[in-house]
């Protein structure tokens, strides 16, 4: 359902270099100030940009993108790789909703915030 979602950066290159290394992915659509990163045009992508307001970009309080993965140790394997990139821990992986809902929290050097899970 959802084709892509966008969030502001400071940094274009360092967004485009985390996204793409995080998920293996590359940037599809590259048009200066903002970038769709994914793998294949096809499934849902995440853009990066800075804001066409020229105002600094900023997360809001309580947004956050959720990726899915196919497996508890796949969230496990896309939090440690986003850590090894340079996120921060925002909630090491576990089960949120006891044998309901498996996921793990970061925020990336903008302080975006992104789950990874997996509904059991």
């Amino acid at each position: 359902m959802i084709g892509y979602s966008t969030i502001g950066v400071k940094d274009l290159d360092a967004a485009k270099d985390f996204y793409c290394n995080l998920f293996g992915a590359e940037v599809l659509v590259d048009v200066g100030r903002l970038a769709m990163i994914g793998k294949s045009a096809a499934e849902p992508k995440i853009a990066v940009c800075t804001p066409f307001n020229e105002e600094p970009a900023h997360p809001g309080n309580g947004n956050m993108i959720a990726f899915t993965a196919d497996s508890t140790q796949e969230v496990d394997a896309l939090y440690n790789k986003a850590i090894e990139l340079g996120a921060t821990c925002d909630g090491e992986p576990g089960e949120r909703i006891p044998d309901v809902f498996y996921g793990a929290y970061v925020k990336d050097a903008d302080s975006n915030k992104l789950a990874f899970f997996k509904f059991l």
